[in-house]
């Protein structure tokens, strides 16, 4: 069987690198984006800016989550420090919300009341924004998938891609058309991707907190197959749920034939549920058919 701890070990090694690197990207360059949206007075900019600061902040909790992760279990936390991945997605979750809010506050003002914009600063900052974004997306590609934690970041530098190229839209047509109201209405259209984005990891990461079943595993088929092991009369009280990302978990109790070698029938169950699930963190409780939970207790 697979070395789950080693696997996951080196996954949060590769995430790390990936995180760092897109951290000293983003940073670079949401300095150069203040300054361009300060000496051009686009609002588009800033509101880019303001997303990779929060891309930058995303990032660095992400980084401090994958390194307090790899602390051990302990007595009082028993499955270690794993869920901080998915606490600190659901921080950066929350931050691409009320960033957007910000955002479309301010473009509205600037829609009642729009302002003069330097269309080709905008334009040249913008356009190497967005290199430097797709960039940044490149690097975290590969891990989205590894990751919870990832994946929020990811999400980030979309979105904030997505900006750039919505930036580069509006720089092109205050330039050439004169048209103002270009800038805060390719700000209201970044703050809602924003939005998008920000939601979807949200609702991923509240099923993961509330210990769904994980979307790529149907648990009614994962009941067929310990219910077909030979031996296996019943199975019930199954629950499959996710530490983090990657890392399932599955619980329940098997009713066995009597005269059945319990070890054999708990090695077969384990066989099914890592070779088809891939599922190798697992409490299974066998007995005799027929036995409630709340039977044969001394109270």
């Amino acid at each position: 069987m697979r070395d789950h701890a080693g696997s996951h070990r080196s996954t949060r090694a590769r995430s790390r690198r990936r995180l760092a690197l897109t951290l000293g990207l983003i940073t670079l360059y949401m300095l150069a984006e203040v300054v361009g949206g300060l000496l051009s007075g686009s609002l588009a900019l800033l509101a880019d800016a303001g997303h990779m600061l929060s891309d930058a902040a995303a990032l660095a909790l992400a980084l401090f989550a994958i390194w307090i992760a790899q602390r051990p279990a302990t007595a009082r936390r028993t499955y270690g420090y794993y869920r901080v991945e998915v606490l600190a997605a659901l921080v950066n979750g929350a931050a691409l919300l009320a960033i957007a809010m910000l955002v479309l506050v301010e473009a509205w003002q600037r829609l009642r009341t729009p302002e003069a914009v330097r269309g080709e600063l905008m334009l040249g900052v913008a356009a190497g924004g967005l290199v430097v974004n797709l960039l940044a997306l490149w690097i975290l590609h590969a891990g989205r998938r590894e990751s919870l934690n990832v994946r929020g970041a990811f999400l980030h530098v979309l979105s904030d891609t997505l900006g750039s190229l919505g930036a580069v839209i509006g720089g092109v047509l205050v330039w050439k058309l004169g048209w103002l109201w270009a800038d805060p209405a390719v700000s209201i259209l970044i703050a809602l991707l924003v939005v998008a984005s920000g939601w979807n990891l949200l609702r991923e990461v509240v099923h993961v907190l509330l210990e769904g079943t994980p979307g790529h595993i149907d648990l009614d088929e994962v009941r067929a197959e310990l219910a077909a092991a030979p031996g296996v009369l019943d199975v019930h009280d199954l629950h499959v749920w996710t530490i983090t990302t990657g890392l399932e978990a599955l619980s329940g109790h098997v009713a066995v034939e009597p005269g059945r070698d319990h070890g054999a029938v708990l090695v077969e169950l384990r066989r099914r549920l890592h070779e088809r699930f891939d599922i190798a963190h697992v409490t299974l409780q066998l007995e005799p058919p027929g036995l409630q939970d709340d039977e044969h207790l001394p109270f």
